[in-house]
């Protein structure tokens, strides 16, 4: 039987909630907020918060120094090109493990899971290496495989889940009407995961977007993302923040909005199968 939930404590619980739910998002709003001040307002001792000159100057003079377009492009690619392969490659891994019985199976993923835990700089000589005898070295290929191979391991821990929600006996059932291996994957298992796939999608586009160590570290100005678009305003100079807001606000706002747009979705998926 349900417990009866008193207002005061829905009063409570919902202040809780945005109150922490500002705490996290202050940084952004400082940050959104500093790109429309002076250089000399941004770093005011005591800060300034609200009451100052709004100005659009920095936006102007990141606009006029920067290719911001080609950086945007060059993220877009990255990150959309590195969440769709790894779905490819996700999906029978993740079916494999969540229908077909073994053993080994909680093994193989957290080994997969493990490799998470490894420093990244601990390989980046290796594939630093690679990528020039390659030739990837500042190109949107090889960002894209390696940020490919670095999400994998949460792409398929995540469809795993999901998939492990779906009934096997209906899978069996379209096997029983003929379908085979391509057509069971693609027109049963699929369809019925979509909410899982949907914020897995969503969820490592987001961090492959936001990787800064490859791609500050693999690309030099031709495949260079946001990330490298935001790091550029950091110079031995010193660091100009109301420019270095108004970057790292326009490197942001795509993914925000995107998240904006498709939290219902997202939300959805992740609690996709909690309820019996």
């Amino acid at each position: 039987m349900a417990r009866a939930v008193t207002t005061q404590r829905k009063i409570i619980n919902t202040a809780a909630a945005w109150a922490v739910g500002l705490l996290i998002f202050f940084p952004i709003l400082w940050t959104v907020l500093t790109s429309f001040k002076t250089e000399a307002t941004a770093i005011a001792d005591p800060p300034v918060f609200l009451f100052f000159d709004w100005t659009f100057e920095n936006y102007k003079v990141v606009t006029e120094r920067s290719d911001y377009a080609r950086f945007l492009w060059n993220s877009i690619f990255i990150a959309g090109g590195s969440t769709l392969l790894g779905i490819l490659v996700a999906v029978p891994a993740a079916w494999s493990m969540a229908f077909v019985p073994s053993r080994r199976t909680k093994d193989i993923l957290l080994w997969m899971l493990s490799t998470k835990m490894l420093p990244a700089v601990g390989v980046l000589y290796p594939i630093y290496l690679l990528f020039i005898k390659m030739g990837l070295l500042d190109s949107r290929l090889g960002l894209t495989l390696v940020l490919m191979l670095i999400n994998l391991p949460i792409i398929i821990w995540m469809l795993y889940t999901y998939f492990r929600e779906i009934p096997g006996e209906i899978l069996e059932a379209a096997r029983m009407d003929g379908a085979t291996l391509r057509s069971e994957i693609l027109f049963v298992l699929i369809p019925l995961a979509v909410p899982g796939i949907a914020s897995t999608l969503l969820l490592n586009f987001i961090l492959a977007w936001n990787e800064a160590f490859w791609t500050l570290n693999l690309t030099a100005a031709k495949a260079a993302p946001l990330t490298a678009f935001i790091a550029s305003y950091s110079s031995p100079e010193g660091l100009f923040y109301a420019k270095l807001s108004a970057a790292s606000t326009m490197a942001i706002a795509p993914i925000l909005i995107l998240g904006w747009f498709s939290q219902k979705q997202l939300v959805r998926g992740l609690t996709f199968g909690a309820v019996k």
